[in-house]
């Protein structure tokens, strides 16, 4: 808890895997195209995971050779509801019941509360705006009101977490800097904190 003449504190969260328990991305597809379209378009896109998997590809083209596969030409209006219905009746059931209690303790105790996502913020701020909180999230591209299945700017992973917070926060405003996270894309976020957690809600899925 703050003290009344104390700086105020800030909690970050990375969101997939750490808040939810599994990746939304890969969820989302499902939830928008089935799990036939889902799993065919794994088949198809094989290569391109095992060179994910073997570090010939960064996370970054990875994401953007799946996202032009299953979405690109999408209008964006589409996109955007099938991202809030998504939030609404799905991710409910993909979130972590310890994770949400955390969220909700830092609040209570006046701790900004901070969201820092590699997934699309498409999907990620409704969710966050439901809890008044921050979000930081990657962006897509969008051209004359579609999809172009590429990200915009850098996607919000590994470095360029701590990238976005840096240009978004004054850390040196705040006496605590706690962070969540876990994978090793969450690692630089974990290490400009005072407070680091690592997988701490893994056990903690409904």
């Amino acid at each position: 808890m703050n003290n009344i003449n104390s700086k105020p504190s800030i909690a970050f969260f990375d969101f997939d895997g750490t808040i939810t328990s599994k990746d939304t991305l890969a969820e989302i597809i499902k939830f928008a195209k089935g799990k036939f379209a889902y799993y065919t378009g794994l088949i198809i896109l094989s290569p391109v995971i095992i060179a994910y998997k073997l570090k010939w590809l960064s996370n970054h083209k990875a994401k953007e050779i799946m996202l032009r596969y299953f979405f690109k030409g999408m209008l964006l209006p589409n996109f955007n509801t099938i991202c809030e219905d998504f939030t609404k009746n799905k991710l409910p059931s993909l979130l972590r019941k310890e994770a949400l209690r955390a969220i909700r303790d830092h609040i209570e105790n006046k701790t900004k509360v901070v969201v820092v996502s590699a997934s699309p913020v498409n999907w990620v701020k409704p969710w966050c705006d439901q809890y008044n909180i921050d979000c930081i999230a990657t962006c897509l591209e969008i051209k004359n009101n579609k999809l172009t299945g590429k990200i915009s700017g850098r996607n919000c992973y590994g470095q360029e977490k701590v990238n976005h917070i840096s240009n978004n926060y004054q850390l040196n405003s705040y006496s605590d800097i706690y962070a969540y996270g876990d994978t090793k894309g969450d690692l630089p976020m974990l290490a400009l904190s005072t407070h680091k957690f690592y997988k701490p809600f893994r056990k903690k899925a409904y």
